[in-house]
Parts: C-alpha cells; structure tokens; sequence
C-alpha cells in the first residue's frame, strides 16, 4: 500500500499478491491454481513459477468489476515501471509492455510522427508527402527490423535509411558516425525530415555497442529521436557498465528483454521511454486506457517481486559469468588456418585481411565457414550448457558465438560449464588448424596416384578431403561402370572404417552433392598423409582385382560345368558303345553281367579349380592322396604390424620415416619373418584334410570298394 514499492522476497509475494485482490471468495482458487502450477512444473525454475502464475492470475483479475480492475492494473503498471527505471538507472520514464519486442519501437516511432507532424492525426499521411520522414538504422540491426517497421506505420522502403558500419576504422559493426552525419545532412537538404535513429547496445551477430555518447549529440543536433536495443543493456543493472552503454541512459527511448536476461518464461517485453505528453502516448499506443491490457505486466511484477533487487542484479551477474568474459557476444573463427576467442564487450573476430575474409578466394572463404560450423556443432554437442550457436555475419562469415546473457539464466550455466567450453576450445583447434594445414597436401597426394584416385573438390565438407577411387572401366557401359563404381566404394569405405585409426571415414553428408565417395574427416598434425593416401589406393585396388578374380573364377567354374556335361555325355556313349546294346536291357543284362563281367576302362573327373579344367582322378586312386601340395589354408603371415598403442598413419619418430610404418614396426617384433608361427591347436592329421581335387581320402576308398 506505500506509494514506493520495495521488492519483496520468499513467502511475503505470496500474502502481498492476495492482499490485491479485495475478494475473499477466490482465495481458494487463487491458491488452487498455484498449487496446480507448481506440482505440474517441476523443471521451471521458482522465477518461472511465479511468472506462469502471474498469467493464471491475470485471466482471473479480467473477471473483476471494472473499478476494482482498474485500480490494481494502474497499481501494477506504476510499481513495475518505477522498478524497472531503478533497476536500469532510467529515471522518469514511462512504460510499454508488448509481446513482441518489436512493438515498442513501431508505437515510439508513431509518437515521433505525432510529434513531429502536428496534423497528422487528423489528416494522416497526407501530410507527410510535403516532407518525407526517415528512419536510420545500422546495418547491424536486426534482420527484417527496418521492414517490419515500414509496414506496421505504412511508410514507403524509401523512408527507411540503412547505414554502413566502419569499414576503415574501428569495429566493423559500429554505426559509422561520420557517414551518418552526411546522410542526415543530405536528407536535411532534400526536403526530407530525419525523423529517428536507431542504435544498437550489443548487435545481434556479434554483440558490439555502436558509439551512443556521439550519436546522442548528433540526434541533439539535428532533432532526431534516439531509440537503444541491445543485450548489453543489462548491464546497466550492474552499475559497473562500460560508459558507451551508461551512454544509453541518455537516449530517448530503449528496449528491454528481462526473459532472457533473467530466464523468466513468457515474460514481455519493455520499453521505457520519455515523452511528457500523455495524449500523444494514447495515441500512439504506448498506453491503453483499457485495464485488460495493462494485466500483460502482472508475471513481470511477480517476477520482480519474488527476486527483489539484489537477486535480479545476482541473475545478471551470473549471466555475464562474473565478467570473466565481458558483457558481450564471444566469438571464436577460422580465419586463414589460424584461430583465436575474442572476449570482449565489444568482440571483433580477428583476420589476416583486417578482421574480414573479403581477401581470401570465394572457395577458402567456404572451406573456413564449414569448418567453423563443424566447431559450433562439436561444442554444442560436448558442452550443451554452454548454450553456444553458429551464426554468419557479413564480414567475417561462419562464426562460434557464446553469449553468456542470451543464454546463462535459462540454461543454468555454471563456472564449470564455461571452463569446459574452453577446455574443449583448447582441444578442437589444433586439430582444425592442422586439418586445414594439410588439406593441400592431401590433395596432390591424391591426385599423384590418378587415375586411380580421383581428388573430389567439395568446399563444404569440414575434413582433410573426398576422394574417389576410380575403377578400370575398359569394355563396360555406364550402368555397369556405376554399379561397379558403388560397389568398391562401399566395401573400401567398409576397410578404412575398420582400420585401427583415429581417422572417422564415411560417406559424407545424406543429401550431400556427392556420391560414391570417401570423405576423410579431422586429423592432427602428426599424420602421414602421404601413407593415408597409398593406403587408400592400395585397398581400393586389392578390392577391384579380388572382384576380377572372383568374376574370372565364375566364369571358369562355368565353363567346367558345360565341359564337364559334354565330358559326361560323351562317358555315356562310350559306355554304351563299349558294353554293348545288350548288357542295357535290365533282364538280359544282369545275365550277361553274371557270366561275363566286364572291366569298365571310364576314370572319374576331378575339376582343378586353381587351373580352371576337368582332370583325371587316376593319380588320385594311385596314391591315395595327393602330397607335397600346398593348401589354400596356408597363408604367408602378414607383415602389416605396428608397436603396441601405436595408431595407423601416424609419423614414426624413428630414422625409418620414410618407410612404410607399419612394415618397419613390423619387422621389429617378429625377428624371423620366414619361421613359420607355431599353431595354437595341434594340427589335423593330413588325411582328413581335402586335396585340391574336392575328395576326401574316405570318399576316394569308399569309391575303390565299391563294386564297378
């Protein structure tokens, strides 16, 4: 009931937001539907509580008698924007509270056209064709601002003035003053009336804070009314804010979004501004003379009720992370193989070419905007609390943004969080460097093995390089050429996937342009490229000539097959022609069997695999086996050995650098390559074993038993 409010804290909201309302009939409602609230939000934070209470409470004070209502939303409203002009040192200023934080500014700029142009409530736009107005803005602000303002007031885009940021001196996000000047000036003399300007506390993109103090007298010279926006705005809650953004405090009117700063969920927004006449507010907007509409500050009120001054200033100072990375945006880029964090308020990617990539190719510039959008993805990804985003600014290009005060409050961003972020920082961009380092010498590599490796020159994909390994395609049409094509692609990417390697191999991006490829992902800066590379065209070779071998073995198993039934056919007729017509009536012939036997001279047939052709199996009867042949069992033992813990394609630290690595380490744990291993099990006996020819020892006297 004082007429100065005083934040409240714990308990005391509650019994302070009954005592509004004059009813005693609802006071079981009221508590039911906190209650409700509370049981049912267990992952909202108290603050969050209070500001989903307070739009459960607001659709109920809607029901009130209109007296009653109208004295607790001027109540509200008053409370709310006294608080809020404390808080952020903007004395005598009245408030708006709006959904969309784009609002405020659209109903400021239709008080200035009331302002500025006396009839215009009467006439309309009438009279603003004798005397255009603009509206600047810097290039900086929000993407869509200046349109959306144009629409909502139904001015022509011709009133809408972009200017430059520097580009000669100082950030190249501020707002050049000095072109600003001359535009106004030009306007000025053209008939046209400089009308607002809009200034930036913390850019979107890349959170820097354009030069208020100057503005502010260039807006004093020439009439113009000064609007702020921005995230560094919050630190004017701290009273240690950097004196460009306590020259904020100054301007005309400004924007404020405590949701994000304080993580209240579905909280307006506010602008604060300062106008003496009330009527033109009305006008414009910015005030409603219906008590409905003033409910929207209720969860705000509760909100700043429940945390009073000293936990709003502790929420914000948690969201800078106690200044250990300024107030501003931090952003963290690639630029020509070197990358560095910025921390600053005023943060400003460093570059070889004076903090822009405009000097590096179109294809380089590609090439680091996708290995700075694979950082932002991996440190999401490992330190989500962190709450880092990709973002692309003009200039620079892909950038890493972590914006502590976007984020912290509804997040739960702790010290730990952020010391991970730079832990992981710390790990990730030696091997970006080293990646990008390497790139050029993959890619002669690659094309030094041509033409069996095809170097494939895809800018977006954030690794050492694509590759693809080219078959012979000699005698083949294109369908047979692709289908072969995919298929050594699938089973080399299959090897390299199975290699012992820190190296990820895979087969790029799903909706990627290319195909049929290897992509070859992050390395550090101890891989033997050239080794990489000849590993990659010695397996897609081995994989083509196993194919053709395997191809080559069909086609001779095929032509053993017709053989083998022509073989077979003519064994019948010679059968036939050598037993005689009678022997194959079935009564007469078992007669003339049992007299007269007769010794079939027909051999068996074994088909040589190796050879490709139908043998006689008369050498096989003679010795009952065949000895001294080697079986396809035996293998040479394999060289390809490395030292225990020891990675494939890493540089040997030995004088043997310029040998194969895994043939050198090798030959240093197996002192008699030629012994052979002995086995692990007692071998078979050689009888059990098959010969080449596919015929047991069993089955080879199973077949001499039986009765010819």
């Amino acid at each position: 009931r004082s007429s100065i409010p005083g934040p409240l804290q714990g308990d005391e909201t509650h019994t302070h937001t009954h005592s509004l309302i004059h009813n005693p009939g609802v006071s079981a409602e009221v508590v039911c539907v906190c209650v409700c609230v509370r049981s049912r939000m267990q992952s909202v934070a108290e603050q969050g509580h209070m500001a989903l209470l307070g739009h459960s409470l607001a659709a109920y004070m809607s029901v009130l008698d209109r007296e009653r209502l109208r004295r607790l939303t001027t109540r509200i409203v008053s409370d709310t924007t006294l608080w809020l002009c404390r808080l952020f040192r903007y004395e005598n200023a009245s408030a708006c509270f709006h959904e969309d934080d784009r609002d405020g500014l659209v109903k400021v700029s239709r008080l200035v056209l009331h302002a500025r142009y006396e009839d215009y409530a009467c006439e309309g736009f009438a009279v603003l064709s004798p005397r255009q107005p603009v509206i600047y803005q810097s290039a900086s602000c929000r993407p869509g601002l200046g349109q959306h303002l144009c629409s909502q007031l139904g001015l022509p885009l011709s009133s809408l003035c972009t200017v430059p940021c520097n580009t000669v001196f100082g950030s190249q996000h501020q707002m050049d003053v000095a072109l600003l000047e001359k535009l106004i000036r030009e306007d000025s003399e053209a008939g046209r009336l400089p009308l607002l300007l809009i200034a930036n506390a913390g850019t979107p993109g890349a959170g820097h804070t354009d030069k208020l103090g100057r503005l502010r007298e260039l807006c004093d010279q020439y009439s113009l009314w000064l609007h702020v926006e921005g995230v560094n705005l919050a630190t004017l809650a701290l009273g240690q804010a950097t004196s460009v953004v306590t020259a904020a405090t100054r301007s005309d009117s400004l924007t404020l979004t405590p949701g994000q700063w304080l993580g209240l969920p579905a909280v307006t927004a506010v602008t604060l501004y300062r106008h003496e006449d009330p009527a033109l507010s009305l006008a414009a907007g910015l005030t409603s003379s219906q008590p409905v509409e003033k409910l929207r500050a209720l969860p705000l009120w509760l909100s700043l009720q429940y945390l009073g001054h000293n936990g709003i200033v502790q929420k914000i100072t948690h969201a800078t992370l106690d200044g250990c990375l300024g107030s501003g945006v931090s952003l963290v880029g690639l630029t020509g193989g070197s990358s560095r964090l910025t921390s600053s308020s005023s943060a400003v990617l460093p570059a070889s070419s004076g903090g822009s990539v405009e000097a590096f190719c179109a294809g380089e510039r590609e090439v680091l905007d996708a290995f700075n959008g694979w950082l932002g993805e991996q440190l999401a990804r490992l330190v989500p609390a962190s709450g880092v985003d990709v973002v692309e600014l003009e200039d620079e290009g892909t950038c890493v943004r972590f914006s502590p005060l976007l984020t912290a409050a509804v997040l739960g961003t702790q010290q730990q969080d952020v010391e991970a972020l730079v832990e992981r920082l710390a790990e990730l961009l030696p091997v970006m460097n080293a990646t990008v380092a390497l790139r050029a010498e993959f890619r002669e590599e690659a094309r030094r093995h041509a033409p069996s490796l095809c170097y494939v020159e895809e800018l977006s994909w954030p690794g050492l390089g694509v590759v693809r390994y080219e078959p012979e395609a000699e005698g083949m049409d294109e369908g047979r050429r692709k289908q072969e094509l995919q298929k050594i692609q699938a089973e080399l990417l299959k090897k390299l996937q199975e290699l012992d390697s820190d190296i990820v191999f895979s087969a790029g991006p799903e909706f990627g342009p290319e195909e049929d490829c290897i992509f070859v992902g992050m390395v550090s800066e101890d891989v033997d490229v050239p080794e990489l590379v000849l590993t990659i065209a010695s397996l897609g070779r081995e994989i083509e000539e196993s194919g053709r071998l395997l191809e080559n073995m069909t086609e001779v198993v095929r032509k053993g097959i017709l053989e083998a039934e022509q073989q077979l056919q003519q064994a019948s007729m010679d059968k036939l022609m050598e037993e005689g017509l009678l022997r194959q009536i079935p009564v007469v012939g078992s007669m003339l069997n049992w007299f007269s036997p007769v010794q079939s001279s027909i051999r068996g047939r074994t088909f040589n695999l190796a050879a490709g052709s139908l043998d006689s199996t008369d050498a096989t009867y003679a010795t009952k086996a065949q000895a001294g042949r080697p079986s396809f069992q035996d293998t040479p033992p394999s060289s390809s050995k490395k030292l225990p813990g020891q990675r494939l394609f890493r540089r040997s630290g030995t004088s043997l650098d310029s040998a194969s690595e895994t043939g050198s380490v090798g030959h240093a744990e197996d002192p008699t390559p030629h012994a052979p291993a002995e086995p692990a099990e007692p071998a078979e006996p050689d009888t059990a074993r098959p010969d080449q020819s596919g015929v047991s020892p069993e089955q080879q006297e199973q077949e001499e038993q039986s009765p010819r």
